[in-house]
């Protein structure tokens, strides 16, 4: 029988293992989420069923026509290998309602139709292959069931949906082994903890798999934020979920989404901004009706692979949070990013300079070596009051994935650096 706490409490002893429980995840900065479902099969986004106000006896249809084909998680979950992820996210069940495993709580799901097979088991063995984290989505609103808003003003309806949700995740919990990442998303029509009964709900979740990590969309704080479509950092642990081409989720035409797709440079440079911030990127792909990666992922992410394999010291890890993007604990120029493990900091070049001379103030002692970090070639300059200079550099970048070259500034103890030392404008009056 499991001993409920009340929040206050319940908070308090998941912040007592959340920095072990958490570790992994603080290093692995890249994660893929995998937006798949009957919905796929339209080309027309995962809102689908609202958007085009399509009944539900309408859409059910599409259940017997889903058809992944053998092997697509693996392609998926070796692709995020070859991308640099360290772990994956599937949507186990969007908010259309339909189950990707052998759910005897829902009996819409991919073993009664379509394929008759269990995604959700292919994608963990995929992901064990792999050697990459475990995520499962589970979306809180559902359109199919018909409590799923009843629940919001039916007190009867309410009790049966919260079942039905706990029992739903329990199935998920218990059936596959060890799971990573419980990942909830949508809390409607419900706007409280109290209302989908997630301080329960969660304590029996952990119950079944202690070491997982849940995310803040059950209305709860949790293990960490999410935010959506933008990448804002946060005091607390964060991780930005992003689509690969700013329209769908789900599964669009490659050929027309490539025009929208980001390149290997926005990705890195993504991955830069959550890295720099103490956060974690989670990049989607929408597989294409029969589970295949879209085209316009496939060579980016690739790039990016080649890329992070080259500069992993810069990302993976565990690095400097950047609090303040106007005032950082470590800095650039204008034309770079930077991030840092607190001894070493790494310049992420976007635009490269031509002369071969590159200038980075706000240093107030020198570093010990200057170096490219794809290959450890040393690079001459100069530190000079509070500047370093570097000099005789190529005259073109030596990165030859994404043409993002970085730079290890090596310190013997924390570097001291202060933004814009040399204008007080900057400082309140201050002087350095």
């Amino acid at each position: 029988m499991l001993n409920l706490l009340c929040k206050q409490d319940y908070v308090r002893e998941i912040e007592k293992t959340r920095d072990s429980r958490m570790k992994w995840w603080r290093e692995a900065r890249f994660g893929m989420f995998v937006h798949y479902g009957l919905y796929s099969q339209s080309g027309r986004n995962e809102w689908l069923m609202v958007h085009e106000n399509i009944p539900t006896k309408e859409y059910e249809k599409l259940a017997d026509t889903f058809n992944p084909k053998a092997g697509a998680p693996r392609e998926w979950a070796a692709l995020a290998k070859k991308a640099g992820m360290k772990y994956m996210v599937l949507t186990t069940r969007h908010h259309e309602g339909f189950s990707l495993w052998d759910s005897k709580v829902n009996p819409y799901n991919s073993v009664n139709y379509g394929p008759k097979r269990d995604i959700v088991r292919e994608f963990v063995d995929a992901c064990r292959e792999f050697d990459l984290k475990i995520g499962f989505y589970s979306s809180l609103m559902d359109w199919h069931h018909p409590d799923g808003w009843k629940c919001a003003f039916d007190s009867a309806a309410r009790t049966r949906f919260n079942k039905y949700i706990k029992d739903l995740n329990t199935e998920l919990l218990s059936n596959y082994g060890k799971i990573d990442i419980l990942w909830y998303d949508v809390s409607a029509p419900m706007e409280s903890f109290e209302g989908w009964n997630s301080l329960e709900m969660n304590q029996h979740m952990r119950a079944l798999q202690p070491d997982i990590i849940i995310n803040n969309r059950s209305q709860l704080p949790e293990d960490f934020s999410t935010p959506e479509e933008h990448i804002t950092a946060s005091d607390i642990d964060w991780e930005a979920c992003m689509t690969f081409n700013g329209i769908s989720w789900g599964y669009v035409d490659s050929a027309q989404a490539v025009n929208y797709a980001y390149s290997s440079q926005q990705i890195i440079k993504m991955i830069n901004t959550c890295s720099n911030g103490g956060g974690n990127l989670l990049l989607n792909i929408g597989p294409t009706p029969d589970g295949s990666v879209p085209e316009d992922a496939v060579e980016p992410l690739t790039a990016v692979g080649k890329w992070l394999s080259e500069n992993k010291k810069a990302v993976y890890g565990k690095l400097v949070r950047n609090k303040n993007r106007h005032n950082p604990p470590f800095g650039g120029n204008g034309v770079c990013g930077s991030s840092s493990d607190g001894k070493s900091v790494y310049l992420w070049n976007w635009i490269w300079p031509a002369d071969g001379c590159m200038g980075i103030g706000g240093y107030m002692k020198a570093p010990k070596a200057v170096r490219f970090l794809k290959d450890g070639t040393p690079i001459e300059f100069e530190h000079k009051d509070h500047r370093i200079l570097l000099k005789n550099m190529p005259s073109k970048p030596l990165d030859t994935h994404a043409g993002i070259t970085v730079i290890e500034l090596e310190f013997d103890t924390a570097p001291e650096y202060v933004f814009a030392s040399y204008y007080p404008q900057l400082h309140g009056g201050k002087t350095f």
